[in-house]
């Protein structure tokens, strides 16, 4: 079978430590809610995600109700728009670095050069996405992909989601292959017809499932799959 014309990556437990977003992302926004609320003027943006908090939990605080969101890891929209503005302001002044497993950035610059497609879909949002790969600890990576897909083009369990990402690639989906650590993730995107692979990295205790090709890491990926090796290990 050829190597595939794109490669679309899922974050957490793929490209990055699950704990790097939990124990660094997540406490720095929480850390900075009431500064960050407290500052004027705030964008159109934020007011809207300020008052769809406010309407969801009227009488409480806005930073409370974020905190414990935040707490929750609760996928609301409102909270993500307000964490990616507090890391925007991180990562700007260099106080963040995205964290990227060392086999990475690499791996994406080969398959970049060799002419890859690549994409992001995280349940995080695109601006997050933009922040983490634009300012990781190896560089900007961000100029690598073309695409940074949330959940607004669908729930990542969802085979319509997968179906849309392929429209939006504008690519057969066969040609299309989907790294994640997640199982169901991966049934989902096989069921849209796309092809995958299970990232198995025992630093986020990832369960390795005998449904579909695992690999320890993005070298790996490529060896199996047959898509090109970084100059180091080729």
């Amino acid at each position: 079978m050829k190597p595939p014309e794109a490669v679309v990556v899922d974050i957490e437990g793929t490209t990055t430590a699950i704990a790097f977003v939990h124990k660094t992302l997540f406490p720095f926004a929480r850390a900075r809610l009431d500064a960050f609320l407290a500052a004027t003027p705030h964008d159109a943006e934020v007011e809207q995600a300020i008052a769809a908090v406010q309407a969801e939990a009227p009488g409480a605080s806005v930073a409370d109700t974020l905190r414990a969101w935040i707490d929750a890891d609760r996928k609301a929209g409102p909270l993500k728009l307000i964490q990616g503005r507090i890391w925007r302001q991180g990562f700007e002044d260099g106080t963040l670095k995205g964290h990227v497993y060392p086999d990475v950035a690499p791996a994406l610059r080969a398959w970049h050069a060799g002419g890859v497609r690549l994409a992001v879909y995280s349940s995080g949002s695109e601006e997050a996405q933009r922040l983490l790969f634009g300012h990781s600890v190896e560089g900007d990576l961000g100029r690598l992909f073309t695409d940074f897909l949330d959940t607004r083009i669908g729930p990542k369990r969802e085979t319509a989601s997968y179906i849309a990402i392929a429209r939006r690639l504008a690519l057969p989906r066969e040609k299309i292959l989907f790294l994640s650590d997640v199982v169901e993730e991966l049934e989902a995107a096989e069921g849209a017809g796309l092809r995958v692979c299970q990232l198995v990295r025992p630093e986020d205790g990832t369960s390795p499932t005998a449904l579909y090709r695992t690999a320890p890491d993005f070298t790996a990926v490529a060896r199996m799959i047959g898509l090109p090796l970084p100059a180091a290990v080729s």
